[in-house]
């Protein structure tokens, strides 16, 4: 497999160390290491034009806006709150490389303020639109998500003006089925159910429960994506074009948001009871506070020279 940018960084961490330490030299600290992990490749040019690498004791509200009550879409079960009980940040998880961000789904019947929708669940979705966005390079996310069915955790980049105008690029979307991710493009034409999408199935001895890299190239002629930099969907402009406008030549945010049941896990699953796209057993280890998506780290790097 070849080895990308961030994998060629980390094989040159313990030389640089090496050149760099004395016998009276402090430990880096978890803020240094982060740094160092995400630096731009040299290799390619390509320079890394945001980050989050999550070791704070907050969210980074420069960085970051949390969508609250009012928005609803997708006949999600949930509604998204501001709340440390739905967006949190831990020093340190297995496997992880520093702190995490945690998106977590909680019972919480009775505090949805619409009556529209009057969910029985809360859970969590933070994006970067005004105050950050992109056009054309490399998004990857380090991400480990629960084998729960009707889940509907999500890593994507949104355009900023009407939808689908101006595009949707689904880095990763999972609807509880702890074998395969998918990968979207919606545009005018080709949105909703007629997106283009695909699914990338995980080899053996590994699922969405074990941390992977989801990523996405995004070029003028081309969007490529990626799960662990395996080449996993290939869309040239030209193939777009046959279903509506390209949509991808304008800027765009990014979203990571977990939401429960819905339209998309109910199209895979069937099930509409006791909530749409969700089933009980999934409510109850929601109620038990056993469903997180973990997020180790966000980086965006500009387009390779």
């Amino acid at each position: 497999m070849k080895l990308t940018p961030l994998l060629a960084a980390f094989a040159l961490l313990p030389l640089a160390a090496c050149e760099q330490a004395t016998d009276t030299a402090a430990p880096q600290t978890e803020a240094q290491v982060d740094a160092a992990q995400a630096q731009p490749d040299g290799g390619n040019g390509r320079t890394l034009i945001f980050s989050d690498e999550f070791s704070g004791d907050s969210l980074d509200r420069t960085k970051w806006n949390v969508v609250g009550m009012d928005f609803w879409v997708n006949e999600e079960e949930q509604a998204y709150v501001d709340s440390p009980d739905t967006i949190q940040l831990l020093s340190e998880a297995e496997g992880a490389d520093g702190g995490v961000l945690v998106l977590r789904p909680v019972y919480r019947p009775g505090e949805d303020t619409r009556a529209d929708r009057n969910a029985d669940f809360i859970s969590g979705r933070i994006n970067t639109r005004g105050s950050f966005d992109f056009t054309y390079g490399r998004a990857e996310a380090r991400i480990r998500m629960p084998d729960a069915t009707g889940v509907w955790p999500a890593f994507w980049l949104l355009g900023n003006d009407d939808w689908p105008d101006t595009g949707e690029i689904d880095i990763m979307e999972y609807i509880g089925e702890a074998d395969w991710t998918g990968t979207a493009l919606h545009g005018p034409g080709y949105s909703g159910d007629a997106g283009i999408d695909d699914r990338y199935y995980f080899p053996e001895g590994t699922d969405v429960t074990d941390w992977h890299v989801y990523a996405v190239e995004w070029e003028p002629e081309v969007i490529r994506f990626y799960v662990d930099d395996v080449l996993t969907m290939r869309i040239p402009k030209t193939n777009v074009e046959f279903f509506g406008e390209w949509a991808f030549d304008n800027p765009k945010f990014l979203i990571l948001n977990f939401a429960v049941g819905g339209i998309f896990p109910k199209k895979i699953n069937g099930i509409e009871e006791p909530y749409v796209g969700m089933p009980q057993a999934t409510a109850d280890r929601i109620r038990a506070g056993e469903l997180a998506m973990e997020v180790d780290w966000v980086r965006v790097y500009g387009p390779a020279s």
